[in-house]
């Protein structure tokens, strides 16, 4: 039948939606969404629920210092960000399927080790293997999203798969702590492990290859240096991985100093776990209403008003310590509100960063990992080793990263903040 419509109005119609979903069949939508969010899982499991366990370890393994107990955290995320940086390529090289199934083995292998590890530096070496493993699921996962979906479609089912992704540093804790209660702090690697062979079972059964062999790249040195300089050369994957890191770092220091601050510090003891899971369900919230607004108003007006009012909260907070009058409950508001950002922020910044590298996602998705992961390692070291028995530090850290991001992505943008865009 024909279009009475004139041509131009013809013309500007929007075309129908393309269905994508065929390209990870036999999954549905739905299950691919929470197949990625358990994949995005493994990293937060293996970094939140040992949070109440550290002062365990620490007296088990002979560690007196609370600060340098806190290496078990960077110790994983330095090794998770050495790790993405050769994963992609490999994936965009071999396929999808084989490098997140070999990395799944090793992180199984690398829970069992540090179940077993007698001494601290033992348990280090086994938090770097398993950061090392970790960076195949994380890496692999973005270019798996990336091979099936691109533009607002990729935003929303990012932040999808990070609301129920959020929803893992709400419990986990919780899981920590009822571990705790009836078996000792080797019990939580025990679970890791089990957690490791369930997603192999899952990703080998359901999984197909994303990445068609016409899309497949050499790895060879020439191949790497040019796929490494395209990557670092285009403006927007770089600058968005330098802000993402940078508010990555914010959020990693306060995980870090957590357990100091608010069991400790504020009083809480026991109730620790249920503190930060209020923080962190803010974040599993804001990716939810992330995911509904990305599509009308752009992940960039999100993503850089985000980032201001991190600034604003981080400025709040440390007027009110640095007065000595933070108490407990606006403290639990502030970093409440600011969990809530980086939830806004970071799906958004993953996908602009994503954004132009669609023929070459899986390298992409490791300097974008390796890069963010390593300089939120560093922060959150370097933040944690400066606590002083107060929150100065802390939020002070914050207010400066938050400006940090925001002059990043001013440099980024060539000063068009706020504006409308993927």
């Amino acid at each position: 039948m024909n279009d009475p419509r004139p041509l131009d109005a013809r013309a500007a119609a929007p075309a129908p939606p393309v269905d994508e979903s065929h390209r990870h069949a036999p999954m549905t939508f739905r299950e691919f969404v929470a197949m990625v969010a358990a994949l995005m899982a493994l990293n937060a499991l293996a970094i939140d629920i040992m949070l109440p366990a550290i002062q365990d370890i620490g007296a088990a393994l002979a560690v007196a210092d609370p600060n340098e107990r806190q290496a078990i955290l960077p110790a994983y995320l330095a090794g998770f960000g050495v790790g993405q940086l050769l994963v992609g390529s490999v994936s965009d090289r071999f396929g999808r399927r084989p490098v997140l199934l070999a990395g799944l083995v090793f992180y199984v292998a690398a829970a069992i080790l540090c179940a077993f590890a007698p001494t601290f530096a033992a348990l280090i070496v086994g938090r770097v293997v398993q950061g090392l493993a970790s960076a195949a699921p994380r890496v692999v996962t973005a270019s798996i999203v990336r091979d099936c979906y691109g533009g607002r479609r990729m935003a929303s089912v990012l932040s999808l798969a990070m609301t129920i992704f959020m929803a893992v540093p709400v419990v986990a804790p919780s899981i920590g702590q009822a571990i705790l209660l009836v078996a000792p702090w080797r019990a939580i690697f025990v679970l890791l492990a089990v957690y490791g062979v369930a997603m192999m079972l899952w990703t080998g059964l359901r999984l197909p290859e994303t990445l068609a062999p016409e899309r497949r790249r050499g790895i060879g040195p020439r191949a790497l240096a040019a796929a490494f300089r395209e990557v670092f050369t285009t403006r927007q994957t770089l600058g968005y991985a330098i802000a993402a890191g940078t508010m990555f770092g914010a959020m990693f220091s306060f995980i870090v100093s957590a357990e100091q601050i608010l069991a400790d510090l504020y009083g809480l003891g026991p109730l620790f776990p249920v503190a930060f899971a209020v923080m962190a369900g803010g974040m599993a919230v804001s990716s939810l209403v992330n995911a509904r607004l990305v599509g009308r108003m752009g992940a960039r007006r999100l993503s850089h008003a985000g980032v201001t009012l991190f600034a604003l909260i981080a400025a709040t907070a440390l007027a009110l310590a640095l007065a000595d009058l933070l108490t407990l409950w606006p403290l639990l508001v502030l970093l409440a509100g600011a969990m809530l950002l980086v939830g806004l922020i970071f799906a958004n910044f993953n996908a602009l960063a994503m954004e132009p590298m669609g023929h070459m996602a899986g390298t992409a998705s490791s300097v974008f990992g390796s890069v963010t992961t390593l300089l939120a390692a560093i922060i959150g070291g370097a933040v944690g080793r400066a606590f002083d028995g107060t929150v100065v530090p802390l939020f002070a850290a914050w207010l400066l990263l938050g400006l940090v991001a925001i002059v990043t992505i001013a440099v980024t943008e060539k000063g068009r903040l706020y504006g409308r865009g993927t």
